[in-house]
């Protein structure tokens, strides 16, 4: 199988997928637009089912498997924090197949109700990446399961590239699009379907300055390992995939971090003018926006609105 997919995999995702997810809507906002001196239009991923974009690479990873003729008899296996925890175990309920994640204790309590929610066997572990793989790699040797990585995975990038495909469909010519990035599955599958279908349009990624693995490795052209990150953006904890990079250093056009205090800026900005739940994470774009990172004066830019997966007792303003 080719290292990165390509467009034509992203269509062929769409197809796959698109009688199980939702076609989510895509939202303005005068009083932001405002704000900023541009327009923007927000793709509504916290819409998505099981609240997040995940679920589209989840589902095309899964049923891709499936349609494969791998044998699934075991389940699927993951470690997450939760957005991609929870895309899996519905995922892997949808195709009738047991679904075992590998949470960090420190997740969020409405992310592992979530993916307890969905019938999913969890196994916790310590807030590190060793420990996320090595709890992993024991979980699979137990169960035989079969391992769909958060964000390192072909069948899972090109699902999340779906989002921007229907972004463009729905609301046309971009000067910029923009998405958060953790470990790089939204971006590089967005910068994918936005270099084929706009090759004119900037990509951005943004990411939160506590958690800049991405945004050093972009720099230095060399993959460099998030190391105790610090962020309430904890859906951007994770170290950048190699597959991932790959993509961000031929299809992105920048990187850029911010600052939590703009981030939780952002979020409360989308939660009050826009009337819609937002989680930290999805607010990152925003922010590098409102913190004068990126040139969108009066530019048409796209964002990808990650999730909405909210602990409503943790709110930080």
């Amino acid at each position: 199988m080719q290292f990165i997919p390509e467009f034509s995999d992203i269509e062929r995702a769409r197809k796959l997928i698109e009688g199980y997810i939702h076609h989510t809507p895509v939202l303005t906002s005068e009083s932001i637009n405002k704000i900023t001196g541009s327009g923007i239009f927000f793709k509504c991923e916290n819409f998505q089912k099981a609240g997040a974009f995940k679920f589209r690479g989840a589902c095309n990873a899964v049923f891709t498997l499936a349609a494969s003729g791998s044998d699934m008899k075991n389940g699927v296996a993951t470690h997450s924090s939760g957005n991609h925890a929870a895309a899996l175990a519905l995922a892997a309920q949808i195709k009738g197949i047991a679904a075992n994640i590998v949470m960090p204790v420190n997740s969020s309590e409405i992310k592992k109700r979530a993916v307890a929610g969905y019938g999913a066997i969890i196994t916790f572990c310590e807030p590190t990446l060793e420990s996320r793989e090595s709890t992993l790699a024991k979980v699979i040797a137990e169960t035989g399961a079969t391992e769909v990585h958060p964000y390192n995975d072909f069948n899972v990038i090109a699902g999340q590239g779906t989002a921007a495909l229907e972004l463009i469909e729905e609301a046309g010519q971009f000067d910029v699009i923009m998405a958060p990035v953790g470990g790089g599955g939204l971006i590089s599958g967005t910068a994918i379907t936005v270099k084929k279908l706009l090759p004119g349009c900037r990509v951005i990624a943004a990411e939160p300055a506590g958690a800049d693995d991405a945004f050093r490795s972009f720099r230095s052209g060399k993959l460099v390992p998030s190391v105790n990150p610090k962020t309430i953006a904890d859906g951007l904890l994770t170290s950048l995939g190699s597959r991932n990079f790959a993509v961000i250093r031929d299809k992105v056009d920048d990187i850029v971090t911010v600052s939590e205090e703009k981030i939780i800026e952002a979020m409360r900005l989308v939660w009050e003018r826009m009337k819609i739940v937002i989680e930290p994470s999805s607010a990152v774009p925003l922010a590098a926006i409102l913190e004068r990172k990126v040139d969108v004066i009066n530019k048409k830019v796209g964002i990808i609105l990650s999730g909405g997966n909210q602990d409503l007792e943790k709110l930080p303003f």
